[in-house]
């Protein structure tokens, strides 16, 4: 059931905007709850990367006073990867293409975020 909520959340955000190539609804250790992925993305290895990247975000931002870590986005040459907590122990983790506009796509993944936190 819950997954289910996720997934419906995961897939309104993907339609928001044809620059979200995938996203997943992520635990902070690195399970996948919820996702939506390209078929040449495994799910387990999202997981692994998005618990590893979001331990590492929230030690920098902490040593460097920067805060609570609230997003982690990494730039590649193909596009980006956007992780955005969702409530205590959750990140929303969305993939999307070089060209997208960061702007509305932070738009778009808050409120998703604010939905799921609801839901977990």
């Amino acid at each position: 059931m819950r997954e289910e909520m996720l997934k419906s959340v995961l897939s309104e955000l993907n339609g928001t905007s044809a620059d979200i190539q995938a996203s997943a609804v992520i635990s902070t250790d690195g399970l996948v709850m919820a996702s939506i992925l390209s078929s040449e993305m495994d799910e387990d290895r999202v997981g692994a990367m998005a618990a590893a990247m979001l331990s590492l975000g929230e030690r920098t931002s902490q040593e460097l006073g920067r805060g609570e870590l609230e997003q982690v986005l990494v730039k590649g040459e193909l596009g980006y990867v956007l992780m955005t907590h969702a409530g205590p122990n959750t990140v929303v983790t969305t993939v999307t293409t070089a060209s997208a506009k960061l702007g509305l796509i932070f738009l778009d993944v808050k409120r998703a975020a604010e939905a799921i936190s609801k839901i977990m």
